[in-house]
């Protein structure tokens, strides 16, 4: 088996170089591999593009062009790319701006090292993934910040909504999605939108992390 092909290619985006070598020596496994490594923003952005990473390891503080700078530059959704911010401090007001700008994991530095590894296979394969220390704060976040919103206490979902719902926080897409459950794209647009209407969310990610914290998806 080639480790080439089949592991997860990693791009690392932090200005300390120590920190980066740490890296490179802890995701020395057989399914990871590590791309590029990047010591600004602006490099990050160059390398994306030329690379298309599985993962980009993002340090939020970095010089020319911090980590929010480069989530709202670069257009995710065309490149294959899931971004796992890596953080020292725990402002959540920070870490809420890069999930909403699409993040799709957030670890703290000072998280011990076999976690980031762990966030690393589940952000890949789809989850979202977030400290435990940080999940209370981010869920209370995005709760305040739809609180003009009416939202049910206990909404009432179809069966058809609540596997929908399932698949969304897995991180699959519309098509796929339609494609899983039998049902054409715009069916599963229609649903998506009675069940943000239901629930008073606005987006994927706050349904996401609205089921994790209602207990609406499997704790597998």
């Amino acid at each position: 088996m080639s480790k080439a092909k089949q592991a997860i290619r990693v791009l690392v985006a932090d200005d300390h170089a120590i920190f980066r070598d740490g890296l490179r020596k802890l995701l020395d496994v057989d399914d990871m591999q590590i791309v590029g490594e990047a010591a600004n923003g602006v490099e990050c952005t160059k390398m994306l593009a030329k690379l298309k990473p599985d993962i980009l390891l993002l340090d939020l503080r970095m010089p020319e062009k911090d980590g929010l700078g480069v989530l709202e530059e670069v257009n995710f959704d065309s490149l294959p790319t899931r971004v796992i911010v890596l953080t020292a401090a725990e402002d959540d007001r920070d870490v809420v701006r890069a999930m909403r700008l699409g993040a799709r994991g957030v670890v703290l530095k000072q998280s011990a090292s076999d976690l980031l590894v762990k966030s690393i296979r589940k952000v890949h394969e789809g989850e979202i993934w977030l400290d435990n220390r940080m999940t209370a704060e981010v869920i209370d976040a995005f709760k305040k910040s739809a609180e003009s919103g009416q939202r049910r206490e206990k909404p009432l979902l179809s069966d058809r909504e609540k596997e929908i719902v399932q698949l969304v926080a897995q991180g699959f897409r519309n098509r796929e999605i339609g494609e899983k459950l039998f049902i054409s794209e715009q069916t599963v647009k229609n649903h998506l939108h009675n069940i943000f209407d239901k629930l008073g969310v606005s987006d994927r990610l706050e349904l996401a992390l609205y089921a994790i914290h209602h207990r609406l998806i499997d704790s597998a």
